[in-house]
């Protein structure tokens, strides 16, 4: 018996005794790897080792992770898409003043560059405009004050507005109650017995055209009484239209079919321009103003036809 007990054991009995031992060895290391990890990653500030792992709270905390990380990458991509759309976006430019000008008569101010616009304004001698720099032939784009909101856009006539404040208008003298003839024959307004005046500028009523009168101002009549009498000549004119400076009776055209008798008449208006108080006169293309009288007449740009360009008539305005 004693013999037979201390016989050696088949070696296949022996294998299967040490992997029955290495089977839960290796499961307790494996447990334990897991609870080192585990224990790595926690911060200071989670549970002593000691309490037992939750499993279930491990993986919702890496599951938050993941959703925090995929819905801030999410929100990236819009921000960028935002980006683009902003980017894309036309911007509204508004207009700006690139300069001021000065009015050196009375303004009409037009909806557009064109005299078949709408007048919407009239601003007085001396106004202060802020100018966008856009022109359009004669016409020069303005911005009027409004009550609310952004200033509107404007036109108004680009050849009387000046760089610097034109001198003020002068005090119209007084008008007599009545007429009352002097001894030398002259009345209280200048004029002699037989329609001539004291400066040599003719009042009396003109043979031809005097129709006009009609539509045109009292100082606009001085004007054209003196013009006709001193050119008998002239016969066709132009009085109050609905258009550019015509339309409050303050200018008139001298219609001509010889240059040199238009030349004649608008150098016999700047003779007397401070008599007859006159604010511009144009011909052939050139402009005159008192506010700029030093300058003499001044080249217009092209309009594009012989009577936009005043090669057939004297354009003459007052105040």
């Amino acid at each position: 018996m004693a013999a037979a007990r201390h016989r050696a054991e088949p070696k296949h009995r022996v294998r299967r005794r040490l992997r029955a031992i290495a089977a839960p060895a290796a499961l307790v290391s494996g447990i334990a790897g897991v609870v080192a990890t585990a224990a790595m990653t926690t911060g200071a500030g989670e549970a002593p080792a000691s309490q037992p792992l939750d499993v279930g709270t491990r993986v919702g905390a890496v599951a938050q992770v993941d959703l925090e990380h995929l819905t801030e990458g999410r929100d990236r991509a819009v921000s960028r898409s935002a980006s683009r759309l902003a980017v894309e976006t036309p911007a509204v430019l508004r207009p700006r003043p690139t300069d001021r000008k000065f009015a050196t008569a009375p303004l009409n101010v037009w909806t557009q560059p064109r005299e078949q616009g709408e007048r919407v304004n009239r601003v007085a001698f001396g106004t202060r405009l802020g100018v966008t720099g856009q022109t359009v032939g004669s016409w020069a784009e303005v911005l009027m004050p409004a009550e609310k909101g952004e200033p509107r856009v404007r036109w108004v006539n680009a050849d009387l507005l000046a760089d610097r404040k034109p001198e003020p208008e002068p005090e119209p003298e007084p008008e007599p109650d009545e007429d009352v003839s002097s001894t030398d024959g002259s009345t209280d307004d200048g004029s002699t017995d037989d329609g001539s005046t004291t400066t040599g500028l003719s009042s009396a009523p003109c043979a031809d055209g005097s129709s006009i009168e009609s539509g045109i101002t009292s100082s606009a009549v001085r004007v054209y009484r003196a013009v006709c009498a001193a050119f008998p000549d002239l016969s066709s004119y132009g009085g109050y239209d609905p258009h550019g400076e015509h339309i409050d009776g303050r200018a008139i055209d001298f219609m001509v079919t010889d240059s040199s008798l238009g030349q004649a008449v608008a150098d016999y208006l700047l003779a007397h321009a401070g008599e007859l108080q006159l604010r511009d006169i144009i011909w052939s293309q050139h402009i005159w103003t008192p506010d700029q009288a030093s300058a003499g007449w001044r080249y217009m740009e092209d309009r594009g036809s012989p009577t936009a360009n005043h090669y057939d008539h004297v354009h003459v305005a007052v105040y």
